[in-house]
């Protein structure tokens, strides 16, 4: 699976490289799967394969090996004489060595339960590094629809430098001719500069955020890639299907698999043994002399009363099933107050956006006029530069106003889990 991923984005790298264009989905991807947090999935199931590893051992016999050597002040011994017959105590030195064997026959079903709480524990902490990691996409909306409009900002100074180009020619062709002022020029050239400044501005601002971009994406972006301007689809409801509510979901589960856990804690235990051993004295103590023995039998442990502990346990857990319920309605309230916030958003951009387009075919009709009453010096350089910079914010605002609106539809799709 690691290498899949690994194989996945080299694949995206040479794509970008390649194609020298970056999308949104890209840096969503590329961002779930540089991100040092995603490195947690494979440590979490690395972890949890040993833990049920540690737990299955305990279905397997247990061997214990005891060398032993004492000496005892007293030992045991008849009160009384039997005639004709002759007692021996036991030596105070006493020594022995054991082998024994414990087999698990039947548990009541614990360690079946406890494989299962580790299950949905693993799945539980991985749906947390999910949810994590899909927080992600914000700060990405944030670095992406920022370059985005340093990139459009930069198109639209470079369309205005070109117009002021072609406008400065003209002009110099009406000073050599004598239908334009001496200097009439200088205005256009100091406008000019001041577009070399922005544009400079735009870029040095372009390099920072693009920075900060590859450090969370974790592939070097180049300086000559451009990025897509998506269209972005939503649907304006308050349907949420983050991965949060799949978490609140498997954190209850993890409880019910708890609660099985506790059941089975005190279940009846029935176990095998078997000890031999070799030791003096044996298991006849009136015999003084090293003697092999052995004992085999079976054993069942049940603990009937445990002064409520089970039950309050459970207590316990049920609490924490109410935390969190409680917390998915925050969540849920939380997430339907923030949708209808940027819905609103969408739908206020959307109505800008319409006027801008408006005012757009104004200023360009006003500024066509404007054009050919300086080739004709009825304005002077400095009017026809200020309906040109009317046009010039006319056009960002609409670009803007544009890229916002993808920027807030995306923080929608974020928002609702889409």
């Amino acid at each position: 699976m690691k290498r899949i991923s690994v194989i996945m984005l080299m694949f995206i790298a040479l794509n970008i490289f390649s194609q020298e264009k970056l999308s949104l989905e890209q840096c969503y991807t590329l961002a779930e799967k540089n991100y040092p947090l995603a490195k947690q999935n494979d440590l979490l199931l690395k972890q949890n394969t040993i833990d049920l590893e540690i737990i299955n051992i305990e279905k397997l016999p247990k061997l214990d090996f005891l060398v032993q050597a004492s000496y005892q002040s007293d030992v045991t011994s008849l009160p009384f004489s039997i005639p004709v017959t002759t007692v021996e105590p036991p030596n105070k030195d006493q020594y022995k060595a054991t082998v024994s064997i414990n087999q698990l026959i039947y548990d009541g079903g614990f360690i079946n339960a406890s494989l299962t709480e580790k299950s949905t524990s693993l799945k539980t902490q991985q749906k947390q590094v999910e949810v994590n990691l899909y927080r992600l996409k914000e700060q990405v909306n944030q670095f992406y629809f920022s370059i985005l409009l340093l990139q459009e900002k930069s198109a639209l100074l470079l369309a205005k430098k070109k117009q002021l180009e072609t406008t400065l020619n003209e002009v110099k062709a009406g000073i050599k001719f004598g239908v334009l002022l001496p200097n009439s020029d200088s205005i256009l050239q100091a406008e000019l500069l001041k577009i070399d400044q922005q544009l400079m501005e735009v870029g040095l601002n372009k390099t920072s955020l693009m920075t900060t971009l590859y450090m969370l994406i974790g592939i070097p972006v180049s300086q000559n890639i451009i990025f897509d301007n998506p269209e972005i689809n939503t649907k304006l409801n308050h349907e949420i299907e983050r991965p949060e509510l799949e978490l609140f979901q498997l954190q209850k589960e993890n409880i019910d698999a708890s609660e099985q856990l506790i059941d089975k804690k005190n279940s009846p235990k029935l176990s095998g043994f078997a000890t031999g051993g070799y030791g003096n004295p044996g298991l006849n103590m009136l015999d003084n002399s090293f003697q092999t023995y052995y004992i085999a039998g079976i054993k069942l442990n049940w603990n009937v009363f445990d002064w409520n502990s089970t039950k309050k346990q459970r207590q316990s857990l049920q609490v924490n099933k109410e935390i969190i319920d409680s917390e998915q309605e925050v969540f849920e309230l939380n997430t339907a107050m923030e949708l209808t916030q940027q819905q609103s958003e969408i739908n206020k951009i959307s109505a800008f956006i319409a006027s801008d387009e408006e005012i757009i075919a104004l200023r360009k009709k006003i500024l066509e006029t404007s054009r050919s009453q300086l080739k004709n010096g009825v304005i002077t350089s400095s009017a026809y530069v200020t309906e040109l910079t009317n046009l010039f914010e006319a056009e960002n605002n609409l670009s803007t106003h544009r890229i916002q609106l993808q920027f807030a539809k995306a923080n929608y799709n974020t928002t609702k889990g889409f």
